[in-house]
């Protein structure tokens, strides 16, 4: 059985290529992360491997060398997830000034573990970050990639009673 090739829709195509214009012409794989941010957002937050091939041979670059590019950096899923993404910092800062509290109370909260979603598919919680790069702000969260710092259990309700 022969598997239907995926084929970028014509925004992703024209996002990605304004982000090859931003290289030299023989370097357009360096547009390889916008270009799998673009197409994880228009499929709903996270990649499928026929989306990653897809951004392959648009770029001309390997398979495996996309693959690696999806799998390691933590703002790309490669697996459904909530339409609210939560990443809560856990490095040393955030750490010594209270993330783990932070995390478990989360996870309390939705009724998940890090790396699930809720039953509703409102909300996905990462697996626990390594830096947020706010470390004068600790503990810190981002939630659909805005940060929210200085934080208390109180102030983490607020922030996920708000979503919608």
């Amino acid at each position: 059985m022969i598997a239907k090739k995926t084929e970028l829709s014509q925004h992703a195509r024209e996002e990605i290529d304004r982000w090859i214009e931003k290289y030299p012409p023989d370097h357009k794989q360096s547009a390889v992360l916008a270009a799998l941010r673009e197409v994880q957002h228009e499929n709903g937050g996270y990649l499928t491997t026929a989306l990653i091939d897809a951004v392959a041979d648009y770029l001309e670059m390997p398979r495996i060398a996309v693959y690696e590019v999806a799998s390691f950096y933590s703002m790309l899923e490669t697996r459904p997830c909530g339409r609210h993404s939560i990443s809560v910092c856990t490095n040393i800062s955030c750490m010594l000034r209270g993330a783990d509290t932070i995390v478990h109370h989360i996870e309390k909260k939705l009724g998940i573990k890090t790396g699930e979603s809720t039953a509703d598919g409102r909300c996905y919680l990462k697996q626990e970050e390594e830096c947020l790069a706010a470390c004068c702000g600790a503990p810190m969260m981002m939630v659909d990639h805005v940060y929210y710092e200085n934080l208390t259990p109180e102030m983490v309700d607020e922030i996920l009673d708000g979503l919608e």
